[in-house]
């Protein structure tokens, strides 16, 4: 599949805590939800151009890598790696209005971001240009997007590897522990792909859907975990190696880091991305 065909968008705030561990509460203050459990927003990472684009912005640059993640022209400024399911979606749509989401696959995704305190839109986080966010190739395929279905059996972990030594980064989480999962989760990113404001953080994402001439598929990343307090306090440097593993629950996570220190991971079962800082 050419992702770069693919509109890119984010859930901020699907886990209990994280906003607040990245320092991204307060750009939330005043974004009122119906819902206390649920996200904040949806935003942008990657907006495909099409011949119809009137649009003049970084979010045209294609920002995915599956080995890279490229700091060295903002090397100024902390970078933090958030560890994500990422959810492969084709789009269906009601004339102009997007009327449903259906998943088809998911995998590893680093949500890589900026603290950039200040920071007007969330996408100015997000997207630094090309290698800045990671996706892994090793993709796991949807029957559905339910309670039984093949994600809710997969877990998420994240390490950082420096000078050789392999850090706990992020808190190992369930995936259907998720704030919002499953149908819940859909409808809510389809009435803000079609309800959206451009106000505060959030932007409008229905002027981009049309912009981009109604892309037929969407990647999605729902949401990150929580950080260990290794991960709250530390920032990628050159060189450092980031881990996000989506993993079937038949595996243990020591499992799971012996396979980060050896670099070497079962091919079932498992979406691993492995991304060297640069």
């Amino acid at each position: 599949m050419n992702l770069e065909k693919v509109i890119g968008l984010g859930v901020a705030g699907n886990f209990t805590g994280h906003l607040e561990q990245a320092g991204e509460a307060a750009d939330f203050k005043n974004v009122t939800v119906k819902d206390a459990k649920a996200p904040k927003a949806i935003f942008p990472f990657y907006l495909p151009k099409s011949a119809e684009s009137r649009l003049d912005t970084f979010l045209h640059t294609f920002p995915l890598s599956s080995d890279r993640v490229n700091i060295s022209g903002t090397i100024s400024e902390n970078h933090q790696i958030e560890p994500e399911v990422g959810v492969l979606c084709e789009i269906e749509y009601d004339g102009d209005i997007v009327s449903a989401l259906k998943p088809v696959a998911f995998g590893a995704y680093n949500d890589c971001s900026i603290r950039r305190p200040g920071a007007k839109k969330i996408s100015e986080k997000k997207n630094w240009g090309a290698d800045s966010k990671g996706f892994s190739a090793s993709l796991i395929s949807l029957s559905g997007f339910d309670e039984s279905s093949e994600i809710s059996s997969y877990r998420i972990a994240c390490f950082l590897k420096r000078n050789g030594e392999v850090n706990v980064y992020g808190v190992d989480s369930a995936a259907r522990d998720y704030s919002y999962m499953y149908g819940t989760l859909l409808s809510w990113i389809v009435d803000r792909m079609n309800n959206q404001k451009d106000e505060g953080p959030a932007e409008n994402i229905h002027e981009y859907l049309l912009d981009c001439a109604k892309p037929e598929m969407a990647l999605i990343s729902i949401g990150a975990t929580r950080y260990t307090e290794y991960g709250e306090t530390h920032f990628l440097q050159p060189g450092d190696i980031s881990y996000v593993v989506v993993y079937h629950e038949r595996y243990t996570g020591e499992e799971i880091m012996k396979m980060v220190e050896n670099d070497s991971f079962a091919s079932d079962g498992i979406s691993a991305l492995v991304q060297k800082a640069v």
